[in-house]
């Protein structure tokens, strides 16, 4: 079952038919006691509405802040020492560590949806887009479905200084998050897939593929740390980070496609600004 936010009402997706849900928030779906029996027997007694308009796709946020985790990945542990021009250490420890890094990414309002566009920072010199399974996390901290994120960030800012982490990953359009939630009430396979293609001027640039099973961290794990004294009314997004990363020669321009698949949820595609 997958949950979408369209221009006028949330709609569901159950066994191959759409519905829309009239008169309720995304924001009080996501914070739905029991969401995937309530979306199911909504779906049981509501009339199909016909195929989903891609063209009315948003973002599948309300009022969600969006965070993320860092280094939850050997390949991306060893792409941030390699890009780290003093704090190489660094990541190698926090890769080892029992404490995950954990970093604010998005207000929601600025979280781009399937099809829109996302930015390259005007002051990078080396940008690439971060595939990401993103989890959907109730006010309860308990994990109520999953979707696409794409983290782009600025490699050369932040192999300058760790510290320049928050330039080089938060700013407008830098995170995209769709097409739909994946409600799901179980955790998903670690041999989930996750895939990137980026295409430039119609041909592939680069395609990269990952499993959840090469991710160290645990995902409940990376939850319980993110609610440790630390409230969130309409529930939150959590991206888990990455496993794919581009070669060190590779920086996204812009009208690039980039198009990232998981297994079971589906493909979010975005242009370069």
């Amino acid at each position: 079952m997958k949950l979408y936010r369209a221009a006028n009402n949330p709609v569901v997706e159950h066994e191959g038919h759409f519905y829309s849900i009239p008169d309720r928030s995304f924001d009080s779906l996501v914070c739905q006691e029991n969401l995937l029996g309530f979306l199911t027997e909504f779906a049981e007694r509501a009339v199909p509405t016909g195929a989903l308009n891609e063209s009315q796709l948003q973002a599948p946020v309300g009022h969600q802040e969006v965070w993320a985790a860092g280094v939850t990945y050997y390949r991306s542990r060893s792409a941030r020492i390699e890009e780290s021009e003093g704090g190489g250490d660094f990541y190698d420890r926090v890769y080892s560590a029992e404490r995950p890094e954990l970093f604010f990414k998005s207000m929601p309002q600025k979280v781009v949806g399937h099809g829109g566009k996302v930015r390259i920072r005007s002051d990078a010199q080396w940008s690439v887009p971060e595939p990401e399974l993103a989890l959907l996390v109730n006010a309860r901290a308990e994990i109520v479905g999953y979707t696409i994120g794409n983290d782009v960030s600025s490699r050369d800012i932040e192999g300058a200084n760790p510290l320049y982490l928050p330039q080089a990953k938060v700013y407008d359009h830098s995170c995209a998050l769709g097409p739909g939630v994946l409600i799901h009430e179980e955790s998903l396979s670690k041999s989930t897939s996750i895939q990137l293609d980026i295409v430039r001027d119609g041909e592939m640039s680069f395609t990269g593929t990952t499993t959840l099973s090469e991710m160290r961290r645990e995902l409940q794990t990376l939850v319980d740390y993110l609610f440790r004294d630390h409230t969130f009314e309409h529930g939150c997004y959590l991206l888990t980070g990455t496993g794919i990363v581009p070669p060190d020669a590779f920086t996204l321009q812009a009208r690039d496609e980039i198009r990232i698949s998981i297994d079971g949820i589906g493909t979010l595609i975005n242009t370069v600004a």
